[in-house]
């Protein structure tokens, strides 16, 4: 199969409602927020669930939700190590190659050949003590809201006293929760065919990403996030007609407008034509 052969650009319009789209552990767990008051949606947080959307698709995933795993391996470094090729070898056997390493780990989980991976595990040969650093080729910027975010906080009481003998109520009865009122986001990523060659990444895999996006919220309902809270309202997507790509990711970029209200406005960008979906 073929690498990638064109540059992609691609945008996501994002809407919250009573929801908090991504807690902060720093600060109470909160709805996280810039210091202008717009409330953010880290990279790291799209990626995670663009892994469980991609895994619930069939993809092979290094980095799964504790919730999700389906091999049973306690940790990383557990499931890098007990990867073998079509040969019988370990990846990370003694003796192992690091290229030879990086190759296979991509060749094996999508999410090693899109987002790239640090692996850390290597033990003899080549990769004796050295970290094995596979860069990939898709990225994803964090979401950030249109207009600063409202954000309502709630003291919350548990039904039962989780210490004690019962008699009284404890201070782990207490809780609060917090949500975002109301808020439209908007995110850009990009797709390099150069660090796509590295990688072995396909059109097919850009394909496959395409068509997760859309559903990225589905699936992932939580008392936080209940169904219906999270919704992905359009993904916009460029297709440029070489490597390089006809304009800059920045460009592109600035050619979306997304309203408050999340309606979009697209400048026209001479030979690239977006491909406009709507959210499942």
């Amino acid at each position: 199969m073929s690498t990638l052969q064109n540059k992609i650009d691609f945008a996501l319009v994002l809407r919250v409602k009573h929801a908090n789209p991504n807690g902060d552990p720093l600060n109470g767990n909160r709805p996280r927020q810039d210091y202008g008051g717009f409330g953010e949606i880290t990279d790291v947080c799209l990626k995670r669930k663009l892994r469980d959307r991609l895994q619930e698709a069939g993809q092979n995933i290094f980095v799964q939700s504790d919730d999700r795993k389906i091999d049973g391996e306690p940790s990383l470094r557990a499931r890098a190590e007990s990867e073998t090729n079509g040969l019988g070898k370990k990846f990370f056997a003694k003796g192992a190659k690091k290229d030879e390493t990086a190759k296979a780990a991509c060749d094996k989980w999508f999410d090693v050949r899109a987002f790239g991976q640090v692996f850390a595990f290597g033990k003899g040969g080549d990769a004796s003590g050295v970290s094995i650093p596979v860069r990939g080729p898709v990225t994803i910027q964090s979401a950030f809201s249109k207009e600063p975010v409202s954000i309502t906080s709630t003291q919350i009481t548990k039904s039962v006293s989780g210490e004690g003998d019962g008699s009284t109520r404890g201070s782990d009865t207490m809780g609060m929760k917090h949500r975002v009122d109301s808020g439209v986001y908007e995110c850009f990523g990009s797709i390099n065919p150069q660090l796509a060659e590295r990688t072995g990444f396909s059109d097919a895999d850009a394909e496959a990403i395409k068509s997760a996006l859309p559903k990225l919220f589905e699936n992932d309902a939580s008392s936080a996030r209940p169904d219906g809270s999270m919704q992905v309202l359009k993904v916009i997507w460029w297709k440029h007609n070489c490597k390089s790509g006809q304009y800059s990711s920045a460009r592109v970029h600035e050619s979306l407008s997304v309203n408050p209200d999340g309606t979009i406005v697209l400048s026209k960008l001479d030979g690239l034509e977006p491909d406009v979906t709507e959210g499942f």
